[in-house]
């Protein structure tokens, strides 16, 4: 039987994490990321050229934010993705953290953004993840992503980051994997989807302004397709 995990559901958890926190520290960051391709767990959506807006509040250890992914080409529109998630982090010590976070992942292509109908057929799909990350000495990220509303298949993505470095920049190691069949990641079976070396580095233009600069290489190995992603990133 397929478990649905309503919209209103949703809202009601983040009213209900941040209202207590509104007395803590609070600052709100928006900027905007600008991609070659838009390549997710392993997977091109739009295939063309991506602007991807962000906006978020955070107080404490908790985060609401809205972001985007538009591509500049029409035939890529259909890919077009405006999501809302809400994230709280707690600090477990010994540098090791644990973050949850609960995405509605919308594409407004595909339907209105008031359907939401279940079983493949709405609008949103509503995702629960959680990530911990261990100490410095070794600080790879485990995450496990839960599909719980929209998919008639749960989807369950595993994946590991590792983070490191090299003189002065910053590089990083992915690895995801489908935990079983998935028509959301169009697997029968559970699959190695995501294998990235990415690396990032600030070029400073000025004294008060440099441009952070990203490259990764995406491999899916399920699909039998790589990718090269470049792009830079805006922020005040």
């Amino acid at each position: 039987m397929t478990k649905h995990f309503p919209l209103h559901t949703f809202m009601m958890l983040v009213v209900l994490v941040s209202t207590p926190l509104l007395t803590n520290a609070q600052s709100i960051g928006f900027g905007a990321d600008f991609y070659n391709r838009y390549v997710w767990r392993g997977y091109d959506f739009g295939d063309s050229f991506s602007v991807q807006p962000g906006l978020a509040f955070t107080a404490g250890n908790f985060e609401l934010g809205t972001w985007g992914s538009y591509s500049i080409s029409a035939d890529g529109a259909g890919a077009n993705e405006h999501d809302l998630y809400a994230t709280y982090s707690f600090d477990l010590g010994s540098t090791t953290s644990l973050a949850l976070t609960v995405t509605d992942y919308y594409f407004p292509t595909d339907s209105d953004w008031l359907n939401f109908d279940g079983d493949g057929e709405g609008a949103h799909w509503i995702e629960l993840m959680g990530a911990v990350t261990l100490p410095e000495s070794f600080p790879v990220t485990l995450s496990a992503a839960f599909m719980v509303h929209n998919d008639p298949d749960n989807s369950l993505y595993l994946e590991g980051a590792l983070p490191f470095s090299l003189g002065d920049v910053e590089l990083g190691l992915t690895l995801g994997v489908v935990a079983g069949m998935s028509g959301f990641y169009g697997v029968e079976s559970t699959s190695l989807v995501n294998m990235g070396l990415s690396a990032s580095k600030d070029l400073q233009i000025t004294e008060q302004f440099s441009l952070p600069l990203s490259a990764a290489y995406i491999m899916n190995p399920t699909t039998e397709k790589t990718y090269l992603v470049f792009g830079f990133s805006l922020s005040p």
